[in-house]
């Protein structure tokens, strides 16, 4: 399994090398936000790696989630989601 921060997010589906995985937020903290285990759908090798894909929908109030638009982008075609949080 995986955990991950995260603050403020909807999740609505995650898949692990292609396959849905199941998901579950853990107990809200006042400053450092939601846990969100991961549990791969299978188990995985060492060194083996894993594309994990989250489909979620954040909020005004996801806190250290920037966007670029498209315009930003060295494609100019999309928009680009990062996180200055680790």
């Amino acid at each position: 399994s995986q955990v991950l921060d995260t603050r403020d997010i909807q999740v609505f589906k995650v898949t692990v090398n292609g396959q849905d995985a199941q998901f579950a937020f853990g107990e809200k903290h006042s400053f450092k936000g939601t846990p969100l285990e991961i549990t791969f759908p299978n188990e995985l090798r060492r060194g083996q790696e894993a594309i994990v894909e989250i489909s979620f929908e954040s909020s005004p109030q996801s806190s250290a989630l920037q966007w670029f638009t498209p315009e930003q982008t060295s494609g100019k075609k999309h928009p680009f989601l990062f996180s200055q949080c680790q």
